[in-house]
């Protein structure tokens, strides 16, 4: 919650958007290499699939893991292993992400490497949340 509160305070700084958005990647960009391996490789390749995949994405921190908004909603967001003591690293979907099938369908993934094969589902997911 103190990691929400600072990023809470730092996006009510005046700037202009250009600036804020320099700042926040910036800053997911930090948060990436504090992490330690795996997790670390694995939100520097998820960080390129959404940047490539879905440019309208703008990266921010969000509760102190790297995340990935529209409109400044989140989409999506990597919570790593290490932060949660956990034995593997999740990719997350908010309620924002369009990715409704029928009555029920996934929104985390459970993470302990990417493979090419997943890469590409990831980006498939990511191309499908922003429509």
């Amino acid at each position: 919650m103190k990691e929400r509160a600072r990023e809470l305070k730092a996006s009510g700084r005046r700037g202009s958007r250009a600036d804020k958005a320099a700042e926040d990647e910036a800053a997911v960009l930090a948060k990436i290499a504090e992490m330690q391996e795996p997790d670390r490789v694995m939100a520097e390749r998820l960080h390129a699939i959404i940047k490539a995949g879905a440019p309208e994405l703008a990266p921010k921190l969000w509760y102190g893991m790297p995340a990935y908004a529209k409109d400044g909603k989140v989409v999506c967001f990597f919570q790593s292993a290490q932060k949660f003591n956990s034995r593997y690293a999740t990719l997350g979907f908010s309620d924002k992400a369009n990715l409704d099938e029928g009555t029920m369908w996934p929104a985390a993934y459970a993470l302990k490497e990417l493979t090419a094969a997943d890469e590409a589902r990831i980006a498939e997911l990511v191309k499908r949340a922003v429509n």
